[in-house]
């Protein structure tokens, strides 16, 4: 049966029946009630875990990276600036190959401050050796979640994995959402058997100090784990969900009515949603137009461009932003038709664009999708809704 849940409690519940044994967080907006729901969990003796307070999401982060090297299962969740205070050890976490399970409840940062949501915040470590990924409504970010687990401990992958949700979108909205029986997803997730912990009867060494001869050896490492265990288990799992749970998981990407699309939108998280709606009605005007929505940005699904290459058109959507650069998604777009794609085969590439829309939490409606569509002028990345008298008086 469904419940009828605002999106942090009900990311709450699904983590629970997943059995962490330590939960550690601080709390930020618009992540707080998150944790704050899990704590009552455990304080109701309905979860059988430790919940460690903290005073920083740096703490937070050292916390879970200590319980899961010790050989149990830990989670925590932040955003924004949180997340930005955790970076040192989340790469650390990466590194030491280490499966901690976290949800960023992705939101603006500062400056100027801003509590509202963009995905700026994952951008800035993606490239720590995480995997990412990233819902679209409220049902997939608890979905996400368990799948989560089940990547991140495989014994050939231990790498740690980020949920992302758009902030107050997913966090605080509330959706019908089917919880599943704890019985379902223990047939599903198996307890935590690490292949290595911290145990005095086995010593182990745990980020050691390596120089110039071996460094590149554990980037590479992580890279090809990436690439390679990570998406093909992701792929598996998503088709084991499916079968236990009766319900879509759709795994590295979904396809929506991209079959004769001469017209592609790309995009992650909630923004998919309008976009679907539009496609819906072009569709109805006999437009042949369809969305390929990114679920994994890390590893990033280069396999898309089987998908686009046929099309004339793709059309990026970004909530962030590289400054100085293209956007972040348009960019790895764009470089996977290079990376992929012949040398023949590239004279006939589809005209690629990005926007980037909305930062800061800034709405983005359906008529502005309906302008990106109908737009000619395919050159470069562009702002949607850019407001540029007086900037000054922000400064």
């Amino acid at each position: 049966m469904k419940q009828f849940l605002e999106g942090a409690q009900a990311i709450a519940k699904t983590v629970s029946l997943c059995k962490p044994a330590v939960i550690s967080a601080y709390p930020i907006t618009p992540q707080t009630h998150i944790v704050e729901e899990i704590a009552t969990l455990i304080a109701n003796g309905q979860l059988n875990a430790e919940f460690v307070n903290v005073e920083s999401e740096h703490s937070a982060a050292s916390c879970v990276l200590g319980a899961v090297a010790s050989g149990v299962r830990a989670y925590s969740s932040t955003s924004s600036q949180g997340l930005l205070l955790m970076t040192e050890v989340l790469f650390n976490i990466a590194g030491m190959r280490l499966p901690v399970v976290m949800c960023c409840v992705n939101r603006a940062v500062s400056a100027p401050i801003n509590i509202w949501n963009d995905q700026q915040d994952i951008m800035t470590v993606r490239d720590a050796g995480l995997i990412l990924l990233f819902a679209e409504n409220i049902q997939e970010a608890c979905d996400l979640h368990i799948q989560a687990f089940k990547i991140a401990e495989d014994k050939d992958i231990m790498l740690p994995t980020i949920i992302n949700i758009d902030g107050f979108i997913l966090s605080h909205g509330y959706e019908p959402v089917e919880i599943p029986q704890q019985e379902l997803v223990d047939k599903f997730l198996p307890e935590y058997n690490p292949p290595y912990k911290l145990d005095v009867n086995n010593p182990l060494t745990f980020g050691s100090l390596i120089g110039p001869e071996y460094y590149l050896e554990t980037r590479y490492a992580i890279h090809e784990t990436l690439n390679n265990e990570v998406k093909k288990k992701i792929l598996d799992v998503a088709e084991e969900f499916t079968k236990i749970f009766a319900r879509k998981s759709y795994g590295l990407f979904e396809e929506y009515k991209t079959q004769d699309a001469e017209t592609i939108f790309v995009s992650m998280g909630s923004i998919s949603g309008p976009i679907k709606d539009v496609v819906d009605e072009l569709r109805y005007k006999q437009q042949k137009v369809g969305l390929l929505r990114i679920i994994s940005y890390r590893p990033f699904p280069q396999e898309i461009v089987k998908v686009l290459s046929k099309a004339k058109k793709v059309i990026v959507i970004d909530k962030s932003i590289s400054l100085g650069a293209q956007s972040p998604l348009y960019q790895d777009v764009v470089s996977s038709f290079y990376i992929t794609l012949q040398s023949d085969a590239i004279k006939t590439l589809p005209k690629v664009v990005g926007y980037i829309c909305g930062l800061g939490g800034r709405d983005v409606s359906k008529e502005e999708i309906f302008e990106i569509y109908q737009e000619k002028d395919f050159v470069s990345t562009k702002f949607v809704s850019v407001k540029q008298e007086n900037l000054g008086s922000f400064i």
